[in-house]
């Protein structure tokens, strides 16, 4: 009889303080936090938004868009890369950023992708073979910078072979 082999594998993500954030990711989360303002978000008042510069260098920015009729809502991360799909669809995602401001208004949120945005942006990584760099503002001001989305899906099949 074969023994069990136990798997294990451990995702380090990188935490990045404001002031070290390179010009690029620091104009990606200021377009991702001036993405919150036109969130519709009348239920949670949870307001989120996000930013991707694409392969040619374009940025475009989202945010969430809720709807009475739960789960009809669409979460800022979806919205944009659907949106930059359907208009740029050769145009591949390099980078997303996503911030979040609390619901009492009273400052920032620490936020990560939900399970269907992950799911959304590993598609998009399968799609264009090259992962997607995923910065999370956290309520500090400092930035959670994963390389891809395996590093938020740690369970993800590929990362159990061999």
């Amino acid at each position: 009889m074969k023994e069990n082999k136990k798997v294990s594998h451990i995702n380090t993500l990188e935490l990045i303080i404001a002031e070290n954030l390179d010009e690029r990711q620091a104009k990606l989360i200021e377009l991702a936090l001036r993405a919150t303002e036109n969130a519709h978000a009348p239920y949670s008042n949870f307001r989120v938004g996000a930013a991707v510069i694409l392969a040619d260098g374009q940025t475009f920015w989202a945010n969430n868009q809720e709807n009475i009729c739960y789960p009809a809502g669409i979460c800022a991360e979806r919205v944009l890369l659907t949106y930059t799909h359907a208009n740029f669809p050769h145009q591949k995602p390099l980078v997303i950023a996503i911030a979040a401001k609390k619901a009492d208004n009273t400052g920032l949120a620490t936020v990560t992708p939900c399970g269907l945005c992950r799911q959304t942006i590993s598609e998009y990584e399968m799609k264009f073979g090259s992962q997607i760099e995923v910065l999370m503002l956290r309520a500090d001001g400092s930035v959670l910078k994963a390389q891809g989305i395996d590093q938020l899906l740690p369970n993800k099949l590929e990362n159990l072979n061999g």
